[in-house]
């Protein structure tokens, strides 16, 4: 994960249509919360999902949480609106802009190109609001690292389970689950590891999609252990129940945090004059090297990142 750019361990999803929902997500422990104008508002409820998002983002109430509004596709003719009445009306309190069903790099640079257009005219700081793009079919997929590039914008690479499996004609009908009859390894270990090396080749953060059956933790638990796994930062949340699942599961274990902080104490120390000049050393029983501490500065940033205090702290031997 990038140590410029914020934790979204759980990324809730709010019906942007729905005042009763925004008002209770203020309350969650999410590390991020999306409004929805998109699959989550009906058409026709749409254009006043727009003032009611923006009167939530201006009423504040958020905490340190992420605050994004998902906007329409291009292919539809909400998008244009969906942007210059959020950007527009509530920018200075909007961290990103999530845009789904991203098929071409061309797209991404003409939300960015809009959105340039309504900050300058505003006054607001330009390129300050970030662009989440959202794969959710196979075109958008062999695009990826074109599209992770298209602008400075871009923080995240999502994966979009539900599309992305009619659009490979997918046979299943249970989001994220195994295909009947695909009995080797794992079917979306091709999406999820081109997303994620898109995402880590250009210093983004990867996020995997919603798992649907959202009484079913355990479940949840299973498939976001997957992509964290992997690599990935963090999981969309369709209910407060999977947040806190998503929190541990995006985040290292306390003895992997302190670990990993030892590990750094351990090779500042044996690298130094003090320490002998060395370029691998023993803590405890493992030896580290220059490698070892790369590795821990990843476990460490996700921990710090999650708020973790060490409990065991390393120190040098006497000479």
């Amino acid at each position: 994960m990038s140590t410029t750019l914020r934790p979204r361990r759980s990324c809730l999803a709010v019906p942007g249509s729905s005042q009763k929902f925004i008002d209770k997500a203020r309350g969650l422990n999410s590390d991020q919360v999306f409004l929805d104008l998109e699959d989550a508002c009906a058409p026709l409820a749409k254009p006043e999902a727009r003032k009611t998002i923006v009167a939530a983002l201006n009423e504040g109430g958020w905490g340190e949480k992420l605050r994004v509004v998902r906007v329409n596709d291009w292919t539809t003719e909400w998008t244009y609106r969906d942007v210059t009445e959020v950007v527009e009306g509530a920018g200075v309190n909007l961290d990103a802009i999530m845009l789904p069903k991203v098929q071409t790099p061309e797209q991404v640079v003409a939300l960015d190109l809009l959105m340039t257009q309504i900050e300058k005219t505003l006054g607001y700081e330009v390129g300050k609001i970030g662009i989440e793009a959202q794969i959710e079919n196979a075109l958008g997929l062999t695009n990826v690292n074109a599209i992770a590039t298209a602008s400075p914008r871009v923080e995240t690479i999502i994966f979009g389970p539900a599309d992305f499996m009619a659009s490979i004609n997918m046979k299943s009908l249970v989001v994220g689950e195994q295909p009947p009859g695909y009995d080797v390894g794992d079917a979306y270990h091709h999406i999820l590891m081109s997303i994620l090396m898109a995402a880590r080749a250009h210093d983004k953060q990867a996020i995997d999609g919603p798992f649907l059956q959202i009484k079913d933790v355990d479940g949840f638990t299973r498939i976001a252990g997957r992509a964290a796994a992997l690599g990935f930062d963090g999981k969309w949340v369709l209910h407060p129940g999977q947040i806190d699942a998503a929190n541990e599961t995006f985040s290292p274990s306390q003895e992997d945090y302190d670990h990993a902080e030892n590990i750094l104490d351990a090779y500042e120390h044996f690298t130094s004059e003090a320490g002998g000049k060395k370029g691998a050393a023993m803590i405890g029983d493992e030896m580290i090297d220059e490698a070892s501490r790369k590795m821990a500065l990843v476990i460490s940033g996700k921990g710090r990142a999650a708020g973790l205090q060490r409990t065991d702290k390393w120190t040098p031997p006497e000479a």
